[in-house]
């Protein structure tokens, strides 16, 4: 975005600006690469030159609107969907398959006890969604 809802200066730096400068860079960063030659020539041991060559010539999508406002969100949204639906049409999958969704609300019964504070229901839980239980109620504590 643009103009932030909230502007934001660390001193004299526009937070803004820094993080702006960070997604730019990114961007050129799939782009152009970094060449072993260009790792070497920053004084980089042998033996991690490899682990520093990026190859570059990697597509990407660089988004920008003037503010996030609700229109620009409902464009962003719009815009995953259509992608959603043409990756499927290539790849020849369903890419809005309800019995994944249909499976998702089933454990959610199963699970919001647990969030709830259900003892039985939290130890009926995988090890996995008790990690992200206990997570969830510590932030909300």
């Amino acid at each position: 975005m643009a103009n932030p809802a909230h502007p934001v200066k660390d001193g004299e730096v526009d937070v803004h600006e820094l993080l702006l400068s960070n997604f730019l860079a990114q961007t050129a960063a799939l782009a152009f690469g970094k060449t072993a030659e260009e790792v070497r020539a920053e004084g980089t041991p042998e033996a991690i030159v490899p682990a520093r060559v990026f190859t570059g010539n990697r597509p990407t999508t660089s988004i920008l609107a003037p503010a996030l406002t609700p229109a620009v969100v409902g464009q962003l949204i719009a815009l995953y969907e259509h992608i959603t639906f043409t990756e499927g049409i290539v790849w020849g999958i369903d890419s809005f398959d309800q019995w994944g969704v249909e499976l998702g609300k089933k454990l959610a019964l199963e699970i919001a006890p647990a969030v709830r504070g259900d003892e039985a229901a939290y130890a009926a839980q995988d090890a996995s969604t008790r990690q992200l239980i206990d997570r969830y109620r510590g932030l909300r504590n």
